[in-house]
């Protein structure tokens, strides 16, 4: 049996094929640009074969189509058959969803009423899921929501300080995303360091990519995380602001001579490190400028870790200490800078880095005498889908 991971976005698929039971991986690839005349698909098989086509204007269902095509004339596939379990992720499932679910015509209905609470996100999971059903009619398909991991929330860390009936009939609260890699990634440190008996009870997951989040996990289960009604809350990221004054809307909006609409397209495209620095949304692009003495690259890579601290040093708060911080995702995985930035604002808690090992990205870096662990655990979303997706038909 193979399991296809799917990763629709608005302009582009991710996807990976595991088998035997999900554990290993088979081929992955990914389409950009969709829509467009330079549309790509891009296919990696996991000894390091590499294939890539020109796909011009594909959309989503072609696009998919294109995908399957190449796998079977390269023999990764005998036939489209062998592919029985899809796993989705989907990023938004509101209040409804808190566990993988089968995909079914009212799921799919609800899955297309939540467009409206992740209107950059939702449409294009449906479209992936719909190619789906018309391209492997008979695979059972599952969605895996972004939302799920942190609906354990309790309604002080949900809840905002507005008048509580928005959140009754508008379903206006906080939600947190990145909840399948925050669950990946907790359970991995934990089978990590009770093999050495350490606690792990109290844990921070800090997850960094061209998105950012932080969750705060007790005992398993997530109490706080930092991105809130949308994705657009909590640290800064690579082009979007995070966490701003919402009086600021309006005054953006004017400063810009652009629509409500508008201004939230542009922070969400063209702030964080990219709007601080001028220069890029790439942490090492940012790195290397800060090596050159940019003074806006510099004031970015300031930012964007004291958001991170102020984050951590909260959730310490809200956990009553802290037995592990996990950092993932490309640049909490390789940017040790960042790491060592943020864990130097940590001294007065006692934690602190093992500084070569930082350097060299070791798994376990904090220095013997830290108060809490300090672990790298690599983002694998997909392996997590596949793994939730099995378990729920077995």
């Amino acid at each position: 049996m193979y399991i296809l991971v799917l990763n629709s976005g608005s302009s582009s698929i991710k996807f990976k094929i595991f088998r035997q039971k999900g554990q290993e991986l088979l081929v992955q690839g990914s389409v950009d640009a969709l829509g467009l005349p330079h549309a790509n698909l891009e296919i990696k098989d996991s000894v390091g074969h590499q294939f890539e086509k020109k796909i011009p204007n594909a959309d989503h269902s072609f696009a998919l189509e294109m995908i399957f095509k190449t796998l079977l004339a390269h023999h990764y596939l005998a036939n489209l058959q062998e592919i029985s379990l899809v796993g989705h992720r989907v990023v938004h499932g509101g209040e409804k969803y808190t566990e993988p679910t089968l995909i079914n015509k009212k799921v799919i209905v609800e899955i297309r009423k939540l467009c409206a609470l992740a209107p950059l996100h939702n449409p294009a999971n449906l479209q992936g899921i719909l190619a789906c059903t018309a391209l492997l009619p008979k695979a059972k398909q599952v969605a895996v929501f972004d939302t799920a991991f942190h609906q354990t929330m309790p309604e002080v860390a949900y809840l905002y300080g507005l008048p509580t009936n928005l959140h009754r009939q508008h379903g206006i609260r906080r939600y947190g995303f990145h909840g399948t890699n925050h669950k990946y990634i907790s359970e991995q440190a934990t089978q990590l360091l009770r093999k050495n008996r350490k606690p792990t009870g109290k844990m921070i997951t800090v997850h960094l990519g061209n998105g950012c989040s932080v969750a705060a996990i007790r005992n398993g289960i997530s109490i706080d995380t930092s991105m809130g009604y949308t994705p657009l809350e909590g640290l800064i990221m690579g082009t979007r602001s995070g966490d701003l004054d919402p009086a600021l809307i309006e005054v953006i909006s004017k400063a810009k001579k652009m629509t409500l609409h508008q201004t939230e397209i542009f922070l969400n495209t063209e702030a964080g490190l990219k709007g601080i620095s001028e220069l890029d949304s790439d942490m090492r692009t940012i790195w290397q400028a800060v090596g050159k003495k940019h003074r806006l690259a510099i004031l970015a890579l300031d930012l964007y870790c004291y958001r991170i601290v102020k984050y951590i040093n909260s959730y310490i708060g809200v956990l009553n200490g802290v037995d592990v911080i996990v950092f993932s995702g490309g640049i909490g995985e390789h940017a040790w800078y960042v790491r060592e930035k943020v864990c130097a604002s940590l001294k007065h808690l006692g934690i602190s880095i093992a500084p070569a090992k930082n350097k060299q990205n070791v798994q376990i870096f904090s220095a013997p005498t830290s108060k809490a662990n300090l672990i790298i655990i690599p983002a694998n979303e997909e392996l997590e889908i596949a793994r939730q997706s099995l378990k729920l038909i077995s």
